[in-house]
């Protein structure tokens, strides 16, 4: 039964600057969606964020499509595809989660978030801390200061951030910065079109693939930018996924993200690499890049000089922490951005030894929003170029994610359930059901979330597995 949409946050109005030339009233940014209204545990209204941030993505599709209504989401299908990792299974089994040496740590005044997941990012916790062992990094935090610990680690390249209070964060510098400008900040160019060959303006021949023969160079790793690009691929774009071989990805997250799309490893600093790089990005569609800011930049990937070279170019670029602030050269995750914003500490409850503990989002939810609302940036400025031959810049951060999500409103208080130690505001019935899927592939058996968009009132569905990861040429299709 349909639920009162009313409380949906309309995140597509962040795409102001691309919609100018359209008519709203029209409908085309309608984006409906049906089914309960919360669904997940916790003070915050994740289910706003990510009704929303699908939302932004279904706008700016119907806004493509010219058709009012045609894609929509549904609370199951948002539900699924943010927590798509924790469906997937594969052969049966599911993926690995956290590494052990991630998660909440005590400090000698409080607690601090590490994130180890990838090796080379716990060798610089380990080298940061001067220890060996799990143990041993216990250890050393319990005798440092949280701040001290958090830039310890952040020098020698490590990822963490102290757990702060929501106060703490909007007091310092990085914390005023990250709430500033649109959620989808939106950087038009001057100029005319280049002629390269590709069509600034294609026909819609399928209206359930509307992207088919876009191509899409994905320079993303980790989650928001590979989710961005998963839905980009889903929708008929060309994707090609560009990885460096000396940072391989992790398998399970590769497989969750990797539908509909190919993959390469180069690393860049060959020049016959470089070479082939740019002979891609001369007749490339959109560019997605989700590295820290300027990362990339020596690879001849500054979206300033991109755009200046191509000004049809679409280009969407995600970080952790946002272009401006002290942090926004950082590294940064997820569950980092949470613990910094306040958000663990606004999810902290107590632990089994009585005593109280930062706590974390049901969901990875500012990955998964980042990457939807990276999608609809892309999307509507695909629809810009098709009126006006001119691509864009859209910009997220997580940190600006985290942001949009602390400042919706809060939701009327439901009657709680009993549940789990350590859960609040616990909503009145059960999550939705999700849409899952089953496909073969070369990893195994997959089962896994089915994308979160309708098209024509129908569920959509990923029609290509994962491939081998690095098995692509660096070459379109």
């Amino acid at each position: 039964m349909e639920e009162d949409q009313a409380g949906v946050p309309p995140l597509f109005r962040c795409l102001g600057p691309v919609f100018h030339q359209q008519d709203a009233s029209a409908g085309l940014l309608a984006a409906p969606w049906s089914g309960p209204r919360r669904w997940w545990a916790g003070p915050l209204d994740v289910e706003g964020l990510g009704l929303g941030s699908v939302g932004a993505a279904a706008a700016a599709l119907n806004l493509l499509a010219g058709a009012p209504g045609r894609f929509a989401t549904t609370s199951a299908l948002t539900a699924g595809a943010f927590d798509s990792s924790g469906h997937l299974r594969v052969s049966g089994h599911p993926i690995q989660g956290f590494a052990p040496l991630s998660g909440f740590r005590r400090t000698l005044d409080g607690w601090i978030r590490l994130h180890a997941n990838y090796p080379h990012h716990e060798q610089r916790l380990m080298e940061a801390l001067g220890a060996t062992t799990a143990d041993g990094v216990a250890a050393a935090l319990r005798s440092m200061e949280s701040l001290e610990a958090e830039a310890a680690i952040q020098y020698r390249g490590g990822v963490a951030a102290a757990v702060r209070t929501r106060a703490d964060w909007l007091a310092s510098a990085m914390g005023r910065s990250a709430g500033t400008g649109p959620w989808i900040d939106v950087t038009l160019p001057g100029g005319k079109a280049k002629r390269t060959g590709r069509p600034v303006l294609r026909p819609i021949e399928d209206p359930r693939r509307p992207l088919q023969g876009v191509r899409v160079l994905d320079l993303t790793r980790v989650i928001a930018g590979p989710v961005s690009t998963r839905l980009l691929g889903a929708l008929g774009a060309d994707v090609l996924r560009i990885d460096p071989p000396q940072l391989p990805e992790l398998t399970g997250q590769f497989v969750d993200t990797g539908f509909c799309k190919r993959s390469a490893q180069a690393d860049l600093a060959i020049p016959g690499n470089l070479d082939r790089l740019r002979h891609l990005l001369r007749t490339a569609d959109v560019v997605v890049t989700g590295y820290r800011a300027g990362s990339l930049n020596r690879f001849g990937l500054d979206p300033q000089a991109l755009l200046e070279a191509r000004p049809e170019l679409v280009l969407a670029t995600l970080d952790s922490w946002g272009s401006d602030g002290p942090w926004s050269g950082r590294r940064g995750f997820d569950s980092i951005v949470q613990a910094a914003s306040g958000i663990a500490d606004l999810y902290g409850a107590e632990n089994n030894d009585g005593g109280w503990q930062p706590g974390a989002l049901p969901v990875q939810a500012l990955d998964h929003a980042t990457g939807y609302g990276l999608a609809a940036g892309a999307i509507a400025l695909l629809a810009h170029r098709q009126h006006g031959g001119l691509g864009g810049w859209a910009r997220l951060s997580l940190a600006r994610t985290a942001e949009e999500l602390l400042n919706l409103p809060a939701l009327p208080a439901l009657p709680e359930l009993p549940g789990l130690p350590g859960e609040t505001g616990r909503p009145a019935g059960p999550p939705p059901a999700p849409v899952l899927r089953t496909q073969a592939s070369t990893y195994g058996g997959l089962r896994y979330a089915a994308p979160p968009l309708l098209a024509d009132g129908q569920p959509r569905d990923y029609d290509r597995p994962p491939v081998p990861y690095g098995s692509s040429e660096l070459a379109w299709a």
